[in-house]
């Protein structure tokens, strides 16, 4: 059952609360799993920190040694040869592999449509622009566990790709069973056309993507969204590599009106909390009547679902259904939250777009739903949550290419300005950098 508040003053605390996790939070099964593997108690960012040592001094090695006592699998070859990808992608049902192809055309297309512009200027003296060079080796995480994710792979890889980065490496876990990557990852490689995958989860990925092994190449940037270790080893490699950013637990925030599917709704809000216990799913409205069909709806529908526990568990904890005294409120709420994904299940969705300033996507009526997101809809559904979207937006395209700026002053300008240069470098007691400047100018060149 999901709770019903009955004032956003009620639920002030799902509404302010972010589940990024401390170290208080972490839950014991997390540390006596740390402690089982490392023969001592660690925190997480102490258990990350060895790893990355580990992988950094050791390389292969390392990467099977812990590799084994995580996860109880001995690799031999960490690269998986392409010819698997293939076999997978061959192995699909024609419907899936369809789908998949769908998908890939239209986040292709989307992102296509981003511009990357170079650009250069003769108005102030010379020639001045920038240059969007593309990075040239980028690695995608791709999670793996109970729910194998082969849309994240294409959500990352294709916009790589259309950015036009040389080299696209992915890592992502084996499976405790049959020691390789899930048959769907593989195929999802194949389809996004990846150069190399290398079966490597967690830390332990993050690790060898940024330091590099002698299996694994270092990347310029490790993109893609992953568990508790990787957004450790992530936040402990920044500076070493590039990162498009730190993800917590989803996040999906629901507006509706009277005019809502209530058993839409429902199915929406629970196919967030379906990912994690940690995962929000809220919904905010005016109506009293679409609320508590929601609530009957949500126990109606998750008692056919299998992972009903997940979703129990993650409702109870970050979920909720709050009234809100008008449409308005629920809007402002919603952008105050800033979450991952805000959906506008209203009879006039075009009409709240512009009081939006913090979300990730923004999802426009009851058919632009937030599982379309996830899978063909074309945006890039690696989006920011744990508030993160008041200042940073989802993965595209300009996520793989860097700005190089490009200074060629002509003869005039450059003495008229090494004036200027001069000054301000004398005002800072720079004075290598003012008798520098001071070379430049006509006095100077007497």
């Amino acid at each position: 059952m999901i709770k019903l508040y009955e004032t956003p003053e009620d639920a002030a605390g799902i509404l302010t609360r972010r589940t990024m996790l401390t170290v208080e939070d972490v839950p014991s099964v997390v540390l006596n799993g740390i402690e089982r593997v490392f023969g001592e108690p660690l925190t997480p960012e102490d258990a990350v920190a060895r790893l990355l040592a580990d992988v950094r001094s050791q390389g292969d090695p390392a990467l099977r040694r812990w590799t084994e006592r995580i996860d109880g699998i001995t690799p031999q070859a960490l690269e998986v040869p392409r010819s698997e990808w293939a076999a997978a992608y061959r192995a699909l049902s024609p419907d899936l592999r369809t789908s998949l192809e769908r998908a890939t055309e239209r986040i292709r297309d989307f992102h296509a449509r981003q511009p990357i512009p170079s650009w250069t200027t003769d108005e102030m003296g010379g020639t001045l622009g920038q240059r969007l060079v593309p990075l040239e080796r980028v690695g995608v995480y791709v999670p793996g566990g109970t729910a194998p994710l082969p849309s994240s792979l294409l959500m990352a890889a294709v916009p790589a790709r259309v950015a036009g980065v040389d080299e696209v490496v992915v890592c992502t876990p084996a499976d405790r069973v049959t020691g390789a990557p899930a048959p769907l990852i593989l195929a999802a490689a194949y389809v996004a056309e990846v150069d190399r995958v290398f079966a490597l989860g967690g830390a332990l990925a993050v690790a060898a993507l940024a330091f590099g092994t002698e299996s694994v190449p270092t990347v310029d940037k490790v993109v893609g969204a992953g568990g508790l270790f990787t957004t450790i080893a992530k936040r402990q490699v920044y500076g070493i590599v590039g990162l498009d950013g730190l993800y917590g637990p989803t996040e999906t925030v629901v507006v509706a009106d009277d005019t809502a599917n209530p058993a839409w709704v429902a199915a929406d809000l629970m196919a967030q909390a379906e990912h994690d216990v940690l995962a929000t799913a809220i919904l905010l409205t005016p109506s009293r009547v679409l609320a508590e069909a929601v609530q009957a709806e949500v126990a109606r529908q998750s008692a056919t679902l299998s992972r009903q526990e997940t979703i129990a568990i993650s409702l109870d904890g970050q979920g909720g259904i709050i009234l809100t005294p008008d449409l308005k409120t629920a809007v402002t709420l919603a952008d105050r939250f800033a979450p991952e994904h805000l959906c506008l299940s209203v009879a006039d969705p075009q009409r709240w777009v512009k009081q939006i300033r913090n979300a990730g996507g923004l999802f426009l009526g009851e058919y632009a739903f937030e599982v379309l997101g996830d899978y063909v809809a074309g945006p890039s559904h690696i989006m920011p949550t744990g508030g993160t979207a008041r200042f940073k937006g989802p993965v595209n395209v300009l996520d793989f290419v860097k700005v190089i700026n490009v200074i060629g002053v002509d003869v005039e300008t450059g003495r008229r300005l090494a004036v200027d240069a001069e000054r301000i470098a004398a005002a800072e007691s720079l004075d290598a950098h003012a008798a520098a400047a001071r070379y430049r100018t006509p006095d100077g060149q007497r």
